[in-house]
């Protein structure tokens, strides 16, 4: 069944953001890296690259529904980074968008009976939530750690071990 004008509108909408938010955390894992802090530079490219995967499964999904997906206009972030704590404080606040825009997708497909794009966008609801806590986590322990060297040390390693993955994963 084929998607709206508004929905293929808003999926597109959605597309960009995800784009955007790859972005964001690249930019995030330069400034971590100036500061010398690998691990946590390696966290923050591997996010990146999951938003690219989420934004193909958006990609896909209009596609798929015999729609025709576009990427819109992608700024360039402006992340100012003083510390640690700012760098996942901003990825939080950039995770918080994205899914306050998933939330208004989902009530958008569901004011209109588009039932074909729950699946997608309960997986979503459900990884939002889980990319959410995961940021809170990281950023509840930079601040136990405060601006202790070795904790910082510690954490970067730990962080650093993330698993490598694909941005072509489905």
């Amino acid at each position: 069944m084929k998607l709206s004008e508004s929905l293929e509108n808003a999926f597109n909408a959605q597309i960009t953001l995800e784009f955007q938010a790859s972005l964001v955390y690249r930019q995030l894992a330069i400034e971590l890296e100036i500061m010398d802090l690998p691990g946590m530079a390696a966290w923050l490219r591997h996010q990146a690259d999951e938003e690219i995967v989420h934004a193909n499964k958006f990609i896909d999904h209009v596609a798929d529904r015999d729609n025709h997906p576009r990427i819109g206009a992608v700024p360039a972030p402006v992340v100012i980074v003083g510390s640690v704590l700012d760098a996942f404080e901003a990825a939080r606040a950039h995770e918080e968008k994205v899914s306050a825009s998933i939330r208004d997708l989902y009530r958008l497909a569901e004011s209109e009976g588009d039932l074909d794009s729950r699946p997608l966008l309960n997986w979503f609801l459900e990884e939002q939530i889980e990319e959410e806590a995961t940021v809170n986590e990281i950023v509840g322990r930079v601040k136990l750690i405060d601006d202790d060297g070795p904790g910082l040390l510690r954490l970067d390693e730990e962080l650093g071990l993330r698993p490598v993955a694909t941005t072509e994963a489905r």
